[in-house]
């Protein structure tokens, strides 16, 4: 066993060992890196891991940054009383990090984040709708096509559909024509998806409104919905496409910055000018909590209307932690940098 000094494990899965096991299955390699960009939180944080050590160090903890395969042998050798384990990343499909925490909870581990089933739940888009819908929130219905084909068909809507693939992130399969003003472009589209990704469509009715992020990381294990950080994400587009996505995270957007072709949204606080959809934002995300399971560490994505109307797209239970927004939030709220917002929360729960 290791020993009884309180530990940090971050599991993580690099964007590389990501790339290659799709191309092994068969993917093109263009389509592989894309799909591998979900990962780039994973790159971009590995430049963190010095000053994650540190703000460990200071408060008693160890850090020990782990890659997904070699989670179970690391685990195995670990004390689960003084052991905190935190995953980077989601997946059950093209990515795998939902396997961590259900690795975790089978070793008798603390963990940071939603139980596993969750991390299952978040990525796929059209289950997950499902279940936000009963749980009475405000998510709009989706329809689900595969390859060209209804497997559900949407609903009825005068402004059109927006159509993205069912099980990727990242923006990734989301292009310039993804609204749509017909069904037979929203099913040509779902033809293209997948080809390039193997993968099915969600299409849901166009909502309009400006592009809401709230941010949520606890602290402690006692911060509510008074910890999350709310904020209009203003890209200049009705939407982010992939290849905006590809431009802010990882390697593609570290180039993309070093060429100076780096714009990063602007960020701004919904209570500052909508304080009432601030406050149904709170009001959406303590369901959120409490019939859904969300804690320590999540996101969630809305639009909302001048007139307070809100729109629930979808939550993250492994927000883009390296990202932009998230960065700002622990500012804002906390006033902390990333790598001690981690490790102020991380020492909280293994205290606790």
């Amino acid at each position: 066993m290791s020993s009884t000094k309180p530990k940090l494990i971050l599991v993580h899965e690099p964007e590389k060992a990501c790339f290659d096991r799709l191309v092994a299955d068969g993917h093109a390699s263009e389509r592989a890196a894309e799909i591998a960009s979900y990962l780039a939180q994973s790159t971009d944080l590995g430049q963190e891991f010095d000053a994650l050590d540190e703000a460990c160090r200071v408060r008693g903890l160890s850090f020990t940054p782990v890659l997904l395969d070699d989670a179970a042998h690391v685990l195995a050798g670990e004390d689960p009383a003084t052991t905190l384990v935190w995953t980077l990343t989601d997946g059950i499909a093209y990515f795998r990090g939902g396997a961590a925490p259900a690795l975790a909870r089978l070793g008798g581990f603390k963990t940071i984040g939603a139980d596993d089933a969750l991390f299952a739940l978040c990525q796929d888009k059209f289950r997950s709708g499902a279940v936000l819908g009963a749980l009475g929130l405000p998510v709009p219905q989706a329809g689900l096509a595969h390859n060209g084909q209804w497997l559900v068909e949407p609903p009825a809507s005068a402004a059109g559909w927006f159509v993205k693939p069912n099980r990727l992130g990242a923006k990734i399969g989301i292009w310039p024509d993804s609204r749509s003003s017909d069904l037979g472009h929203a099913l040509e589209l779902s033809r293209r998806v997948f080809a390039a990704y193997r993968d099915d469509v969600v299409v849901q009715p166009y909502v309009a409104g400006r592009n809401v992020r709230a941010s949520f990381l606890g602290l402690t294990p006692e911060a509510g919905v008074e910890a999350l950080g709310i904020a209009f994400v203003d890209s200049g587009a009705d939407f982010q496409t992939m290849a905006d996505s590809l431009a802010l995270y990882g390697e593609t957007g570290a180039a993309a910055k070093a060429a100076g072709l780096y714009a990063e949204p602007e960020l701004v606080a919904v209570a500052d000018i909508q304080p009432a959809a601030d406050a149904g934002i709170r009001a959406i995300a303590g369901r959120l909590m409490s019939g859904l399971g969300l804690r320590d560490v999540f996101s969630v994505d809305l639009r909302v209307e001048a007139d307070d109307t809100l729109h629930l797209i979808e939550f993250e239970v492994c927000p883009g932690l390296p990202c932009f927004d998230f960065r700002a939030y622990c500012r804002s709220q906390w006033g902390l940098g990333l790598a001690d917002a981690m490790a102020e929360a991380a020492a909280s729960r293994l205290a606790s």
